[in-house]
């Protein structure tokens, strides 16, 4: 394992891969990552690779839609990643290995324009369907208005999940309260794990965008500040609950988007807490480096600065811009995987 990946593994922070491409997975394992997540543009940008052809070939001789030939091959992806990580969930007795499965982001499509009562439905059938028969799975659903109301009864019936796009207080206390209640409707809390992906660099990306006249001692900070504010909650909050497992933060979108930034600002400023999923090249930049972590994330945020964030930026606003931008992010690499699966099933007729 390289001396500085060593290094933050110290904290006590551990890795999950923002991918789950096989070689990837073998990889990050040797370095200590413990879990992987998918999304449509992790699945989107390994077809494009070619290296799944043979994949996609078949389902068009099986018959099978553009859909299904998708939703089949992210299965089967998914399914390969639990199966490298299943000694890790076996010996953390379930805290650690596990895999998110994404659920259909053309669930949220405005061009569907499916009325909220029927997303929520929607979520809940595809949650139980894709993590039945599961052990280290975890269902991704998006912090929206329909994923969040569709979390308790997920939670309730045994679902484990990973609640993502998660950028604001609002928005972390609604899933994790939604959650909880489902939890405690469950026979046992013996296997109950639940993980809320808070996105932090693009916090940053708004901010310079749309905030230029912020107090240069919070531009390029805020990500950051917001991040540790709702580790804080998190720990105060499951700290009084008897759950066996870990309820844990994973911290998303940490790769740099600033060319003056190191590549690892943000997994430094955060080292120490529960889980960060990093993008493979930063992964790759901090194996290179020779960088010694130390768990930043315990050290307290100023209480005139993040006063000073409160007063300068409308939380509602940043997190009404970044979801509809998280949400078009989904559902875009959705339809473009359905284009390239029909790109393929037309060159085989053809």
């Amino acid at each position: 394992m390289p001396a500085s990946i060593n290094s933050l593994l110290a904290t006590g922070t551990r890795l999950y891969l923002d991918s789950i491409d096989p070689q990837l997975v073998r990889e990050n394992i040797s370095w200590g990552a413990t879990g992987a997540t998918s999304n449509p543009i992790i699945i989107s940008n390994l077809i494009k690779t070619g290296r799944f052809d043979d994949q996609l070939v078949s389902g068009i001789r099986e018959g099978l839609s553009d859909d299904d030939i998708a939703w089949k091959l992210t299965d089967q992806l998914v399914t390969d990643a639990q199966d490298q990580f299943s000694g890790i969930w076996l010996g953390s007795g379930g805290d650690q290995g596990w895999v998110s499965f994404e659920l259909d982001p053309l669930i949220e499509d405005p061009e569907n324009g499916l009325p909220i009562a029927a997303r929520v439905s929607r979520y809940i059938t595809l949650g139980r369907k894709w993590s039945a028969g599961h052990t280290n799975r975890m269902i991704k659903v998006p912090a929206t208005e329909a994923g969040l109301l569709a979390l308790e009864e997920l939670a309730a019936a045994g679902v484990t999940l990973n609640v993502t796009l998660i950028f604001s207080e609002r928005q972390y206390l609604a899933a994790r309260d939604a959650i909880w209640r489902g939890a405690q409707r469950r026979e046992s809390l013996n296997a109950f794990k639940s993980v809320y992906s808070i996105f932090v660099s693009r916090i940053d990306q708004y901010c310079a965008k749309v905030l230029p006249d912020l107090p240069a001692k919070l531009q390029g900070m805020v990500g950051i500040i917001n991040a540790k504010r709702l580790w804080k909650l998190n720990q105060e909050f499951w700290k009084g609950q008897p759950t066996r497992l870990k309820q844990e933060l994973i911290f998303a979108s940490t790769g740099t988007k600033d060319p003056k930034d190191i590549p690892w600002k943000y997994v430094a400023a955060l080292a120490g807490s529960d889980i960060q999923t990093n993008p493979p090249e930063t992964n790759k930049a901090i194996a290179d480096a020779d960088v010694n972590f130390t768990a930043e994330v315990r050290i307290s945020v100023e209480s005139g600065i993040a006063a000073e964030m409160d007063q300068n930026i409308n939380m509602a606003a940043l997190e009404a811009t970044l979801m509809a931008e998280g949400v078009s992010k989904f559902v875009e690499p959705q339809k473009k995987l359905l284009s390239l699966i029909a790109e393929k099933r037309a060159a085989l007729r053809a």
